[in-house]
């Protein structure tokens, strides 16, 4: 046995990565934190599309990110979009995965909904996972200047053109952004308004090329 003075190692961890800043900076404040070992990366990817959902996130980025960050990318492919009942099936699936690298629990960078939290819980404690939110309950015009004080770099790559305008389309995720945003448009985009892909931040070895352009409103 170790010594009893030594503290216990932080528990194996795969982060739910969506490609953009919300879990970048999850993964960056898990690091700096020691809070948990991540050890993977966890996407799902529109099987049709080779994409990240809702995001648009070419494969080939994501896999770049992946490196970038030192870490191992695990692909769970679904026909999107996709149901409940299908995207839990692919999930028990890859769980076998997560398990293979010793881990027991799942991250998020989700900030404040209950019921998206409520059915992570519920889906991952029935496939006897531990979930954690490390940016739960943060101020989202905190957490964004936050985001970008750090020296995240990132894109605006879709937006609910119903909320959001699609001019914003290709914006660099900055103050001068943060400061144009609507009324009620949420700095973090927690609503759904955007989404974003990051390109360069403290966690990366070294930036990443984008698309090149916005993916879709």
């Amino acid at each position: 046995m170790p010594p009893s003075h030594l503290a216990p190692s932080p528990p194996r961890t795969v982060l739910a990565w969506s490609s953009g800043k919300d879990c970048a900076y999850a993964l960056h404040h898990l690091r700096a934190t020691g809070a948990a070992e991540v050890v993977a990366l966890l996407t799902t990817v529109d099987a049709s599309a080779d994409d990240v959902p809702v995001h648009g996130t070419p494969l080939a980025v994501l896999r770049a990110q992946a490196a970038s960050v030192g870490l191992p990318l695990l692909e769970v492919p679904i026909a999107w979009p996709a149901s409940n009942v299908a995207y839990e099936a692919a999930m028990a699936g890859a769980m076998a995965r997560v398990r293979g690298l010793g881990a027991d629990q799942v991250a998020f960078g989700d900030l404040f909904l209950e019921d998206v939290r409520a059915y992570r819980e519920a889906q991952f404690d029935k496939l006897g996972m531990k979930t954690v939110f490390p940016l739960w309950g943060r101020p989202t015009d905190e957490l964004a200047r936050e985001i970008i004080a750090a020296g995240f770099e990132a894109r605006i790559v879709s937006c609910d053109a119903e909320r959001l305008p699609v001019s914003f389309l290709g914006r660099v995720f900055d103050l001068a952004f943060l400061e144009d945003l609507p009324e009620g448009v949420d700095p973090c985009g927690e609503g759904g308004e955007f989404h974003t892909l990051v390109t360069n931040g403290p966690i990366f070895r070294n930036p990443i090329s984008g698309p090149g352009h916005p993916t879709r409103p």
